[in-house]
């Protein structure tokens, strides 16, 4: 498969600095890391959850956990869980599961990212498939994806 067709629309036609990078077949984001020599905090993945009953999408580090219990109190919301794939398979038509990329906008779905991405320079994350990664500024992916900013990981 190949970079997701939304994803690199987007960010052409936003005339994004962005590089494509292919790696071997890894199916975690910690994986993936490895394969490509980049440290687990600038390694971004796109975690599905299930929010009283809404789909949200969060960017994070590969190295760290969602911790729900903070992650209620930031939604304000009663139930927070992992979504399972055959829940979101749906609406991620041109992507490969488990190798979405964090432009939750682009997936009609509400993006919050971990605010220790914060401190990175440089982020990198998977290309919609398994196989290829896309390096990019955390300034630049930020200015694009508007995400909400939240303390929910450990």
């Amino acid at each position: 498969m190949t970079v997701a067709v939304r994803l690199q629309s987007f960010l052409d036609e936003s005339r994004a600095v962005y590089r494509i990078e292919p790696h071997g077949c890894a199916y975690t984001a910690q994986e993936v890391a490895e394969l490509t020599h980049v440290r687990g905090m600038e390694m971004v993945k796109a975690v599905i959850v299930v929010a009283d009953g809404a789909h949200i999408m969060l960017a994070v580090p590969a190295s760290v956990k969602v911790d729900f219990t903070m992650l209620k109190t930031v939604l304000g919301a009663k139930e927070a869980r992992l979504a399972e794939e055959k829940e979101f398979a749906r609406d991620f038509p041109d992507c490969e599961l488990g190798g979405m990329p964090p432009f939750g906008s682009l997936y009609g779905l509400r993006m919050i990212a971990s605010d220790v991405l914060r401190g990175d320079e440089e982020i990198v994350f998977n290309a919609g498939n398994h196989t290829e990664i896309i390096r990019m500024k955390r300034e630049d992916w930020e200015y694009l994806t508007q995400p909400e900013w939240a303390r929910f990981t450990r």
